[in-house]
């Protein structure tokens, strides 16, 4: 009982650095996120943290992958919804876009996406949270062609294709880099129009 216990209290330690972690970025920056800054928020040490996470890129990693767990749990309620293919596929595309210039999963991923060419577990991670993607549209996709709602088309190609345009527009509100900007409404209006050029309606 005592292991469990311990257990459960590390697992609750994870997760409020995890939570921490993503309001600094969101907060100061991903830039200004350090071992010792965190610590000071937690009011713990740096050491302490390491024991948990072991170095920052994991840190990165693990509050990445919390954060993608919620949006997991979120698009499967979403395949499973009783509504047109059309209004999933529009939840879809608000659930990628960022919430905005300071949306911390996408400052985290950015990063995450420079360093993985020198980090093969962050690039297998990275690769993991994009099939999970790619596999949840293309059975959106495929759900929707089945049911006369889109024509008929080549999914894996199709959902490839609207994930590269996402990202490209996520980036650009994240980062506030010229055409949309920093509002993400204009970015989830692009993301429509394309959608609707890429898949068109039956």
């Amino acid at each position: 009982m005592a292991g469990a216990a311990r257990r459960r209290d590390g697992h609750i330690a994870q997760e409020r650095m995890l939570e921490e972690a993503m309001a600094a970025i969101a907060e100061n920056g991903l830039a200004s996120l350090t071992m010792s800054a965190l610590a000071e928020r937690l009011g713990t040490s740096g050491g302490h943290i390491l024991y948990y996470f072991g170095s920052k890129d994991l840190l990165l990693l693990a509050a990445l992958r919390w954060s993608e767990a919620a949006l997991t749990e979120e698009r499967q309620a979403l395949l499973g919804r009783r509504t047109t293919a059309e209004r999933k596929l529009d939840r879809f595309l608000e659930l990628y876009l960022p919430r905005g210039p300071r949306d911390p999963r996408w400052m985290l991923w950015i990063e995450l996406w420079a360093r993985t060419p020198a980090n093969e577990a962050l690039r297998e991670a990275q690769e993991e949270m994009d099939l999970a993607w790619q596999q949840d549209l293309e059975a959106l996709l495929s759900k929707g062609v089945a049911q006369g709602r889109f024509p008929d088309l080549d999914v894996p190609a199709r959902a490839s294709e609207l994930l590269a345009l996402l990202d490209g527009l996520s980036t650009r509100v994240v980062l506030s880099r010229g055409t949309p900007g920093p509002d993400p409404r204009p970015a989830l209006e692009i993301a429509r129009a394309a959608a609707d050029r890429l898949i068109g309606r039956s």
